[in-house]
């Protein structure tokens, strides 16, 4: 069942919710989010146990007896994960801080998506299309138009559309308001080296992600029904100017074998991306006998534009090949999620801290606390106040 709202109940939430964001995002918070994270002199910043391997530059892997050897790929960063666990199995220059284009969409959706319900129907305004980068990749949205939100989201994620993006970051509080909830998600899943300036991934000054991030963000998606569904998602129909509609096919190559390049066994999404910046960049999942495996790619120095695929395509088998025969070399979980090590378990070589208190870290807190909290009062408002029909899908 779908529940629709006229374009102004949904305004008037937005407003509710923007609101909520200029009062609760104070600018400790902000500031919090702009800086970059510290770090001693000529060295990586503290690592949590277990961690520090992911921090040193080159191929980190620990192979047991008859482990396959690790695939000489060009990428400048990867990272291959086991979705279930988190474990990182093996990487390269994993916290390496590079431009991440469309991969970014993936924070994007992690942030978005829980508080616009798929149902919302919106007629699109010519401020929402504003601003766009030129260059960007479309899938055709047009003012004066309403969309479903679900929509909106398979041009997302099948069609990378910046157009999709920009209308969606204007109905939970703006273009800003998007980009620093985005910066208090990565955050809160432990992704530390990503900076989000443009929600879309377009490339701007001081935007960067990591390799180890992106996979932080894909393993996050896949616990998302709705990330998880529109991911993997081979094609669609859009909605076209004058009330028809259009095919849609989703930009990951590896998933839908176009152009030559064959598609992989069991995969299951997520994201690619490119700019002319970041070059060409991938996150991607695969399931094999019953495990999950994640790897990132980030700007492949070879191959041309679909070595990216073929680079994940190798890292993917030999992360399979590799079950059971490599102890991990670092987790993309959460330090508090992960079981704290026993006596001796850290080695001496090894310096771990526990970051001081922040003031900043507290109000962003309390921040993305009340935003959520006035978000779903306010969208409960809307209900309330301008139902304007229920239909069966």
């Amino acid at each position: 069942m779908t529940i629709g709202f006229s374009s102004r109940a949904v305004r008037a939430t937005c407003v509710l919710c923007a609101a909520g964001l200029l009062t609760l995002m104070p600018a400790a918070a902000a500031a919090r989010a702009e800086r970059p994270d510290p770090g001693p002199p000529g060295g990586p910043r503290a690592a949590a146990p277990g961690q520090a391997l992911l921090y040193r530059s080159g191929t980190q892997v620990r192979p047991l007896r008859g482990a396959p050897e690790v695939p000489d790929v060009s990428a400048l960063s990867w990272v291959v994960a086991d979705a279930g666990t988190g474990e990182v199995l093996a990487a390269h220059d994993a916290h390496r801080k590079l431009p991440p284009a469309s991969t970014l969409k993936t924070l994007f959706a992690l942030t978005v998506l829980p508080v616009l319900p798929g149902g919302i129907r919106h007629e699109v305004n010519a401020d929402e299309l504003s601003g766009i980068g030129p260059g960007s990749s479309l899938v055709g949205v047009v003012e004066g138009r309403t969309y479903r939100v679900s929509d909106l989201w398979n041009g997302v994620f099948l069609n990378s559309g910046n157009d999709a993006v920009h209308v969606l970051a204007s109905l939970t509080g703006g273009w800003r308001a998007t980009a620093a909830r985005m910066q208090a998600e990565a955050r809160a899943l432990g992704a530390r080296d990503t900076h989000v300036r443009s929600p879309d991934g377009y490339d701007a000054p001081g935007q960067v992600s990591s390799a180890y991030d992106l996979a932080v963000f894909g393993r996050a998606g896949l616990r998302n029904p709705d990330f998880a569904r529109y991911c993997k998602k081979i094609d669609a129909m859009f909605p076209g100017r004058d009330g028809d509609s259009y095919g849609i096919m989703n930009t990951n190559r590896l998933l839908t074998g176009a152009d030559g390049v064959e598609p992989y066994p069991g995969l299951i999404g997520i994201k690619n991306g490119y700019t002319s910046n970041a070059g060409n960049t991938l996150i991607a999942a695969a399931r094999r006998d019953g495990r999950t495996l994640v790897v990132t790619v980030m700007n492949p120095q070879e191959g041309g534009g679909h070595a990216v695929y073929e680079e994940a395509r190798a890292l993917l088998d030999w992360g399979f090949e590799a079950d059971g025969r490599v102890d991990p070399v670092g987790s993309l979980a959460p330090a508090s999620a992960r079981p704290r090590p026993g006596p001796g378990a850290v080695p001496a070589s090894v310096t771990t801290a526990r970051p001081a208190p922040d003031d900043a870290g507290w109000a962003e807190t309390g921040a993305i606390v009340g935003v959520a909290g006035l978000g779903a009062g306010a969208m409960a408002l809307a209900l309330r106040l301008k139902l304007v029909r229920v239909e069966k899908d």
